[in-house]
């Protein structure tokens, strides 16, 4: 019991870090139609920004300066680089934020190094936040949950509650509507690119220290923020949510489970030796395949229902 319960809640922890992960992605090609290639990298920069921040002012207001300050650099990018292939179609617009990418990994390099940084938990948050029978949960862990959770319903009020909200969906369905009651359209988009930026780089920050901070981590989770994006379904934010969960949580226990076919075949009375075909598949154990269980959920939900979990429309 005690395995089960830890397991969930570091599952469900690394599945709400996924989410805000990957929300601004979502977010991004609901309203624009814009896969952005670049998002990982973003959260990346959100992780620096913070690290350099806090060592000036603090972690908490590292927490809101940085996301703001990636939300910015976000929208100078739409404006000044999106916005001018745009019009050409969506594969200028992916090699622009592939490229993009290189670009900010470099920008990483030139200024903090090729090697980590030491961007640490706040001592506030460094501590036990309960224990579990023997075993401690992270109050660091929490309070990456109640962020992401609170973000979610921000996110939600925003879009379905206030004015803003209806001018952003007014704007992808009827834009012309839109402008002739005064509004500008192109600066809606730029606010919803930079806003989807900023996302990632409140998770940056809060993921920075979590985990590690340095140049390849927007390599680390780059893939998995698509995975997550087209098993929920592209452009739904609650799919995302229910991806990110499920992906977290089967990922934390795959992780843990140090069993194989070769194991279950000797419970049910049956032999497999080195002699038998495909033997070195036989005896991987679940922890071992755990990093591609994500893919593998991935490719079944593109086969099966091409349009994710709760998706609307086509990826």
């Amino acid at each position: 019991m005690e395995f089960f319960l830890i397991s969930l809640l570091n599952g469900v922890s690394y599945g709400l870090l996924l989410f805000m992960l990957s929300s601004g992605l979502t977010l991004i090609f609901s309203m624009m139609g814009v896969l952005n290639f670049a998002h990982a990298s973003f959260y990346m920069l959100g992780a620096y920004f913070a690290y350099q921040t806090s060592l000036a002012v603090g972690f908490w207001w590292a927490l809101l300066i940085a996301p703001l300050a990636v939300g910015v650099v976000g929208a100078v990018v739409e404006r000044f680089m999106l916005r001018r292939v745009h019009k050409f179609g969506h594969v200028p617009e992916l090699l622009l934020t592939f490229g993009l990418a290189y670009l900010i990994e470099e920008f990483v390099h030139l200024i903090w190094g090729r090697s980590s940084v030491d961007y640490k938990v706040p001592a506030a948050l460094d501590h036990p936040l309960f224990t579990l029978y023997s075993t401690t949960f992270p109050a660091y862990r929490g309070f990456m949950m109640l962020v992401a959770l609170l973000m979610l319903l921000a996110i939600y009020l925003l879009l379905k509650r206030t004015r803003i909200g209806l001018v952003i969906q007014a704007s992808l369905t009827h834009p012309d509507t839109v402008e002739a009651l005064g509004h500008n359209v192109p600066r809606v988009f730029m606010l919803v690119f930079g806003g989807g930026c900023a996302l990632a780089g409140l998770a940056g920050v809060i993921g920075g220290n979590a985990f590690v901070t340095e140049p390849g981590m927007a390599a680390a989770v780059g893939s998995i923020v698509f995975v997550v994006a087209v098993v929920g379904g592209m452009g739904s934010l609650a799919g995302a949510f229910l991806a990110s969960l499920l992906i977290g949580v089967i990922q934390t226990f795959a992780v843990a489970l140090d069993y194989s076919f070769v194991t279950l075949a000797a419970g049910m009375g049956m032999s497999i030796t080195p002699q038998t075909p495909l033997y070195v598949l036989w005896k991987l154990t679940i922890a071992q395949v755990a990093p591609i269980l994500p893919y593998l959920f991935l490719v079944l939900i593109l086969i099966f229902r091409p349009r994710g979990l709760l998706g609307t429309r086509e990826g």
